[in-house]
């Protein structure tokens, strides 16, 4: 057994500390807060990245590029990942879903042309890759733009 594996029994409850409950108590007077200053008023405390005044660090480092707001990010997933259908199934977003070969379809499904499909299918996504399409055509399948 090593310390990180150690766990309270099942059922157990720890009894929370009782702050500013009187001097026997431990916590009392100041209540674990020290002596006067920002931190020890109500309300009181700094916002997370306050340096005291200094420049933080967030804005002393320089920015580079820029985010996209308007990028679509497609989940992809390979022509060789759908030969674990059987044949003439209609592929859809939410069967890929299902079955676990996409875990998060991000702003769509995107079918790119890596491997080769032995299987008859029709699959449905929202983007192909050219070799993709040529490939789910050689095999007898057919591919829907949703």
């Amino acid at each position: 057994m090593k310390i990180h594996e150690l766990s309270p029994a099942p059922g157990s409850t720890h009894v929370s500390k009782r702050i500013g409950r009187g001097l026997g108590s431990g916590t009392g007077k100041t209540a674990g807060k020290g002596h006067k200053g920002q931190k020890a008023r109500s309300g009181g405390g700094v916002r997370p990245g306050f340096e005291g005044g200094q420049n933080p660090l967030y804005r002393r480092l320089p920015k580079r590029g820029f985010k996209n707001i308007n990028r679509v990010e497609y989940a992809v997933i390979n022509l060789a990942d759908l030969n674990a259908f059987e044949a003439e199934t209609v592929v859809t977003p939410e069967l890929l879903l299902e079955t676990g070969l996409v875990k998060n379809p991000k702003d769509g499904i995107k079918i790119l042309g890596n491997g080769e499909l032995t299987v008859k299918l029709t699959v449905k996504a929202n983007k192909f890759s050219a070799s993709a399409v040529e490939k789910i055509q050689a095999a007898g399948g057919q591919s829907e733009v949703i």
